[in-house]
Protein backbone atom coordinates (compact mmCIF):
# COMPACT_ATOMS: atom_id res chain seq x y z
CA UNK A 1 0.00 0.00 0.00
CA UNK A 2 1.25 3.38 -0.77
CA UNK A 3 1.75 5.75 2.17
CA UNK A 4 -0.04 8.23 2.91
CA UNK A 5 0.48 11.43 4.46
CA UNK A 6 -1.86 14.03 5.93
CA UNK A 7 -1.01 17.74 7.30
CA UNK A 8 -1.03 18.32 10.90
CA UNK A 9 -1.50 21.81 10.23
CA UNK A 10 -5.07 22.02 7.98
CA UNK A 11 -7.82 21.39 9.97
CA UNK A 12 -9.35 24.30 11.85
CA UNK A 13 -12.69 23.91 13.99
CA UNK A 14 -13.15 25.89 17.63
CA UNK A 15 -12.57 22.42 19.37
CA UNK A 16 -9.47 22.26 17.97
CA UNK A 17 -8.39 25.56 18.56
CA UNK A 18 -9.42 25.51 22.20
CA UNK A 19 -7.95 22.65 22.58
CA UNK A 20 -4.67 23.35 21.32
CA UNK A 21 -4.76 26.44 23.96
CA UNK A 22 -5.82 24.07 26.59
CA UNK A 23 -3.06 21.83 26.20
CA UNK A 24 -0.66 24.42 25.74
CA UNK A 25 -1.64 25.64 28.86
CA UNK A 26 -1.54 22.37 30.57
CA UNK A 27 2.03 21.78 29.21
CA UNK A 28 3.24 25.48 30.54
CA UNK A 29 1.67 23.92 34.25
CA UNK A 30 3.34 20.53 34.31
CA UNK A 31 6.61 22.65 33.55
CA UNK A 32 6.28 24.91 36.44
CA UNK A 33 5.18 21.68 38.56
CA UNK A 34 8.31 20.48 37.46
CA UNK A 35 10.36 23.15 37.99
CA UNK A 36 8.59 23.51 41.93
CA UNK A 37 9.75 19.93 42.40
CA UNK A 38 13.01 19.98 42.06
CA UNK A 39 13.06 19.26 37.81
CA UNK A 40 14.09 16.31 38.51
CA UNK A 41 12.96 12.52 36.12
CA UNK A 42 14.66 12.42 33.49
CA UNK A 43 14.26 9.42 31.63
CA UNK A 44 16.31 6.75 29.65
CA UNK A 45 16.68 6.23 25.79
CA UNK A 46 14.85 2.87 26.73
CA UNK A 47 11.94 4.55 27.66
CA UNK A 48 11.29 6.68 24.17
CA UNK A 49 9.72 3.47 22.98
CA UNK A 50 6.92 1.59 24.59
CA UNK A 51 4.51 -0.98 24.67
CA UNK A 52 0.82 0.48 25.07
CA UNK A 53 -2.12 -1.85 25.36
CA UNK A 54 -5.83 -0.79 25.47
CA UNK A 55 -5.95 -0.59 29.34
CA UNK A 56 -3.15 1.84 29.56
CA UNK A 57 -3.67 3.59 26.45
CA UNK A 58 -5.29 6.50 28.43
CA UNK A 59 -2.10 6.71 30.46
CA UNK A 60 0.62 6.27 28.46
CA UNK A 61 -0.22 7.94 25.51
CA UNK A 62 -3.38 10.36 25.89
CA UNK A 63 -2.05 11.71 29.41
CA UNK A 64 1.32 11.87 27.71
CA UNK A 65 0.34 13.52 24.65
CA UNK A 66 -0.13 17.06 26.52
CA UNK A 67 3.70 16.61 27.01
CA UNK A 68 4.95 15.48 23.93
CA UNK A 69 3.79 14.25 20.97
CA UNK A 70 2.95 10.40 21.10
CA UNK A 71 3.73 8.37 17.85
CA UNK A 72 1.48 4.90 17.40
CA UNK A 73 3.07 2.45 15.27
CA UNK A 74 0.12 0.04 14.75
CA UNK A 75 1.87 -3.42 13.89
CA UNK A 76 1.67 -7.41 14.04
CA UNK A 77 3.58 -10.44 14.63
CA UNK A 78 2.84 -11.74 11.20
CA UNK A 79 3.37 -8.28 8.97
CA UNK A 80 6.17 -8.00 7.07
CA UNK A 81 6.07 -4.65 5.90
CA UNK A 82 6.11 -3.84 10.04
CA UNK A 83 9.26 -5.93 10.72
CA UNK A 84 10.91 -3.16 8.11
CA UNK A 85 9.53 -0.26 9.57
CA UNK A 86 9.13 -0.73 13.53
CA UNK A 87 13.24 -1.01 13.51
CA UNK A 88 13.09 2.40 11.65
CA UNK A 89 11.00 3.86 13.94
CA UNK A 90 12.22 2.83 16.91
CA UNK A 91 15.86 4.14 16.04
CA UNK A 92 14.35 7.28 14.91
CA UNK A 93 12.51 7.95 18.19
CA UNK A 94 16.09 7.21 20.04
CA UNK A 95 17.61 9.86 17.69
CA UNK A 96 15.39 12.41 18.06
CA UNK A 97 16.09 12.48 21.91
CA UNK A 98 12.64 13.12 23.32
CA UNK A 99 11.17 14.97 20.76
CA UNK A 100 8.25 12.40 20.24
CA UNK A 101 7.76 9.63 22.08
CA UNK A 102 7.24 5.87 20.17
CA UNK A 103 3.66 3.71 21.46
CA UNK A 104 3.88 0.20 19.44
CA UNK A 105 0.29 -1.36 19.63
CA UNK A 106 -0.04 -4.82 18.81
CA UNK A 107 -2.98 -4.87 16.79
CA UNK A 108 -4.13 -8.53 17.34
CA UNK A 109 -3.96 -7.92 20.92
CA UNK A 110 -5.47 -4.68 20.89
CA UNK A 111 -8.52 -4.56 18.32
CA UNK A 112 -10.81 -2.07 19.92
CA UNK A 113 -8.11 0.32 19.26
CA UNK A 114 -7.85 -0.78 15.61
CA UNK A 115 -11.26 -0.35 15.40
CA UNK A 116 -11.16 3.27 17.28
CA UNK A 117 -8.76 4.37 14.47
CA UNK A 118 -10.16 3.00 12.23
CA UNK A 119 -7.38 1.11 10.58
CA UNK A 120 -7.87 -1.08 7.54
CA UNK A 121 -4.47 -2.39 6.88
CA UNK A 122 -1.14 -2.11 8.90
CA UNK A 123 1.80 -1.18 9.53
CA UNK A 124 -0.46 2.28 10.05
CA UNK A 125 1.43 5.20 11.86
CA UNK A 126 -0.96 7.99 13.36
CA UNK A 127 0.49 10.78 16.19
CA UNK A 128 -1.55 12.12 19.56
CA UNK A 129 -1.01 15.70 20.03
CA UNK A 130 -2.84 17.06 23.18
CA UNK A 131 -5.37 14.66 23.34
CA UNK A 132 -5.68 14.77 19.12
CA UNK A 133 -5.20 12.05 16.40
CA UNK A 134 -3.31 12.61 13.61
CA UNK A 135 -3.01 10.47 10.57
CA UNK A 136 1.07 10.06 9.68
CA UNK A 137 1.22 7.22 7.00
CA UNK A 138 0.31 3.98 6.31
CA UNK A 139 2.16 1.33 4.46
CA UNK A 140 5.64 1.52 3.89
CA UNK A 141 7.54 4.24 4.09
CA UNK A 142 10.99 5.55 2.94
CA UNK A 143 13.14 6.99 5.72
CA UNK A 144 13.57 10.67 4.35
CA UNK A 145 9.69 10.91 4.17
CA UNK A 146 9.61 9.44 7.77
CA UNK A 147 11.70 12.12 9.11
CA UNK A 148 10.25 14.76 6.79
CA UNK A 149 6.75 13.56 8.73
CA UNK A 150 8.21 13.61 12.35
CA UNK A 151 9.85 16.97 11.64
CA UNK A 152 6.59 18.23 10.45
CA UNK A 153 4.88 16.45 13.65
CA UNK A 154 7.48 17.69 16.02
CA UNK A 155 7.55 21.54 14.89
CA UNK A 156 3.16 21.74 15.03
CA UNK A 157 3.42 19.92 18.93
CA UNK A 158 6.22 22.86 19.85
CA UNK A 159 4.66 26.39 17.63
CA UNK A 160 0.75 25.20 17.73
CA UNK A 161 0.82 23.13 21.57
CA UNK A 162 3.64 24.46 23.26
CA UNK A 163 5.13 20.90 23.61
CA UNK A 164 9.21 21.08 24.28
CA UNK A 165 9.28 17.09 24.59
CA UNK A 166 10.88 15.16 27.01
CA UNK A 167 14.80 15.45 28.67
CA UNK A 168 16.48 12.35 28.14
CA UNK A 169 19.27 11.03 30.19
CA UNK A 170 21.62 8.39 28.65
CA UNK A 171 22.84 7.70 32.43
CA UNK A 172 19.02 7.60 33.47
CA UNK A 173 17.92 4.14 34.77
CA UNK A 174 15.05 2.44 32.30
CA UNK A 175 11.69 3.52 33.97
CA UNK A 176 11.88 6.91 34.91
CA UNK A 177 8.83 9.22 35.09
CA UNK A 178 9.22 11.30 32.24
CA UNK A 179 9.01 15.43 32.80
CA UNK A 180 8.90 17.95 29.84
CA UNK A 181 11.88 20.06 29.31
CA UNK A 182 12.58 23.21 30.97
CA UNK A 183 11.46 25.84 28.44
CA UNK A 184 12.52 29.63 29.82
CA UNK A 185 9.73 31.91 30.53
CA UNK A 186 8.72 33.87 27.60
CA UNK A 187 8.34 37.92 27.52
CA UNK A 188 4.84 37.77 26.70
CA UNK A 189 4.00 34.64 28.32
CA UNK A 190 1.16 36.65 30.93
CA UNK A 191 0.10 38.35 27.75
CA UNK A 192 -0.94 34.74 25.63
CA UNK A 193 -2.54 33.14 29.05
CA UNK A 194 -4.78 36.19 28.85
CA UNK A 195 -5.89 34.56 25.55
CA UNK A 196 -5.78 31.17 26.57
CA UNK A 197 -8.44 32.22 29.33
CA UNK A 198 -10.89 34.31 26.74
CA UNK A 199 -10.90 31.41 24.36
CA UNK A 200 -11.69 29.03 26.93
CA UNK A 201 -14.18 31.07 28.46
CA UNK A 202 -15.94 31.63 24.95
CA UNK A 203 -14.61 35.43 24.82
CA UNK A 204 -13.80 35.55 21.40
CA UNK A 205 -13.03 39.35 21.68
CA UNK A 206 -11.47 39.52 24.22
CA UNK A 207 -8.73 36.65 22.96
CA UNK A 208 -8.75 38.63 19.81
CA UNK A 209 -7.52 41.76 21.55
CA UNK A 210 -5.01 39.95 24.04
CA UNK A 211 -3.16 38.75 20.80
CA UNK A 212 -3.41 41.70 19.53
CA UNK A 213 -1.40 43.43 22.61
CA UNK A 214 0.99 40.34 22.26
CA UNK A 215 1.83 41.78 18.32
CA UNK A 216 1.82 45.60 19.49
CA UNK A 217 4.59 44.77 21.72
CA UNK A 218 6.47 42.39 19.48
CA UNK A 219 5.08 41.82 16.10
CA UNK A 220 6.79 39.21 14.83
CA UNK A 221 5.48 36.33 17.56
CA UNK A 222 4.48 33.39 15.96
CA UNK A 223 2.38 32.43 18.32
CA UNK A 224 0.42 35.41 18.76
CA UNK A 225 -0.18 35.54 14.71
CA UNK A 226 -1.52 32.38 14.56
CA UNK A 227 -4.27 32.82 17.64
CA UNK A 228 -4.89 36.10 16.31
CA UNK A 229 -6.13 34.42 12.95
CA UNK A 230 -7.59 31.68 14.05
CA UNK A 231 -9.61 33.81 16.81
CA UNK A 232 -10.74 36.34 14.11
CA UNK A 233 -11.75 33.65 11.96
CA UNK A 234 -13.82 31.80 15.02
CA UNK A 235 -15.43 35.37 15.73
CA UNK A 236 -16.80 36.06 12.20
CA UNK A 237 -18.10 32.72 11.78
CA UNK A 238 -20.03 32.61 15.32
CA UNK A 239 -23.48 32.82 14.98
CA UNK A 240 -24.46 32.51 11.35
CA UNK A 241 -26.66 29.90 9.57
CA UNK A 242 -24.29 28.01 7.27
CA UNK A 243 -27.20 27.19 5.23
CA UNK A 244 -28.01 30.71 4.41
CA UNK A 245 -23.94 31.12 3.96
CA UNK A 246 -24.06 28.58 1.50
CA UNK A 247 -27.07 29.19 -0.32
CA UNK A 248 -26.05 33.10 -0.57
CA UNK A 249 -22.94 31.72 -2.40
CA UNK A 250 -24.17 29.57 -4.95
CA UNK A 251 -27.34 31.78 -5.84
CA UNK A 252 -24.32 34.63 -5.92
CA UNK A 253 -21.36 33.55 -7.15
CA UNK A 254 -20.26 37.76 -8.25
CA UNK A 255 -20.88 38.32 -4.33
CA UNK A 256 -17.50 39.22 -2.78
CA UNK A 257 -18.54 38.78 0.45
CA UNK A 258 -20.88 35.92 0.39
CA UNK A 259 -17.62 34.49 -1.30
CA UNK A 260 -15.61 35.38 1.73
CA UNK A 261 -18.13 34.17 4.41
CA UNK A 262 -18.64 31.01 2.78
CA UNK A 263 -14.87 30.62 2.35
CA UNK A 264 -14.20 30.84 6.22
CA UNK A 265 -16.70 28.52 6.89
CA UNK A 266 -15.11 25.88 4.42
CA UNK A 267 -11.90 26.45 6.43
CA UNK A 268 -13.53 26.19 10.06
CA UNK A 269 -15.51 22.25 8.62
CA UNK A 270 -11.74 21.77 7.83
CA UNK A 271 -12.62 21.92 3.50
CA UNK A 272 -8.90 24.10 3.56
CA UNK A 273 -8.44 23.07 -0.40
CA UNK A 274 -12.39 24.62 -1.25
CA UNK A 275 -11.87 27.29 1.13
CA UNK A 276 -8.55 28.28 -1.06
CA UNK A 277 -10.08 27.74 -4.17
CA UNK A 278 -13.34 29.65 -3.86
CA UNK A 279 -11.17 33.01 -2.86
CA UNK A 280 -8.65 32.43 -5.71
CA UNK A 281 -11.49 31.48 -8.30
CA UNK A 282 -13.01 35.06 -7.05
CA UNK A 283 -9.98 36.47 -7.09
CA UNK A 284 -9.76 35.75 -11.02
CA UNK A 285 -13.39 36.79 -11.49
CA UNK A 286 -13.38 40.68 -9.70
CA UNK A 287 -11.02 43.77 -9.92
CA UNK A 288 -9.97 46.53 -8.38
CA UNK A 289 -10.74 46.92 -4.73
CA UNK A 290 -13.30 44.00 -4.71
CA UNK A 291 -10.34 41.32 -5.82
CA UNK A 292 -7.84 43.38 -2.97
CA UNK A 293 -10.39 42.50 -0.07
CA UNK A 294 -10.43 38.36 -1.69
CA UNK A 295 -7.01 38.19 -1.90
CA UNK A 296 -6.56 40.01 1.89
CA UNK A 297 -8.93 37.48 3.33
CA UNK A 298 -7.01 34.84 1.57
CA UNK A 299 -3.50 35.96 3.18
CA UNK A 300 -5.50 35.78 6.60
CA UNK A 301 -6.64 32.03 5.81
CA UNK A 302 -3.07 31.36 5.13
CA UNK A 303 -1.96 32.09 8.46
CA UNK A 304 -4.45 30.44 9.87
CA UNK A 305 -3.48 27.00 8.19
CA UNK A 306 0.16 27.75 8.54
CA UNK A 307 2.83 28.77 5.61
CA UNK A 308 4.31 26.02 5.38
CA UNK A 309 1.51 23.80 4.90
CA UNK A 310 1.46 22.32 1.00
CA UNK A 311 -2.17 23.50 0.90
CA UNK A 312 -1.22 26.71 1.54
CA UNK A 313 2.22 26.60 -0.72
CA UNK A 314 0.24 25.34 -3.63
CA UNK A 315 -2.67 28.12 -3.04
CA UNK A 316 0.09 31.20 -2.79
CA UNK A 317 1.24 29.67 -6.38
CA UNK A 318 -2.35 29.51 -7.83
CA UNK A 319 -3.28 33.11 -6.42
CA UNK A 320 0.02 34.64 -7.69
CA UNK A 321 -1.33 33.43 -11.42
CA UNK A 322 -4.68 34.64 -10.99
CA UNK A 323 -3.17 37.78 -9.94
CA UNK A 324 -0.69 38.44 -12.99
Amino acid sequence: MQPRNMSMSGVVDLAAVKAAQEAKAKAEQARAQSAREGGAGAISPADLVIDVDEAGFERDVLQRSAEVPVVIDFWAEWCEPCKQLSPVLERLAVEYNGRFLLAKIDVDANQMLMQQFGIQGIPAVFAVVAGQALPLFQGAAGEAQIRQTLDQLVQVGEQRFGLTGLTVDPEAEPGGAPQPAERPAGPHDGLLEAAVQALDSGDLSGAVQAYKNVLNEDPGNEEAKLGLAQAELLQRVQGVDPQQVRRDAADKPADVQAQIAAADLDLVGGHVEDAFGRLIETVQRTVGDDRDTVRMRLLELFEVVGPDDPRVIAARRALARALF
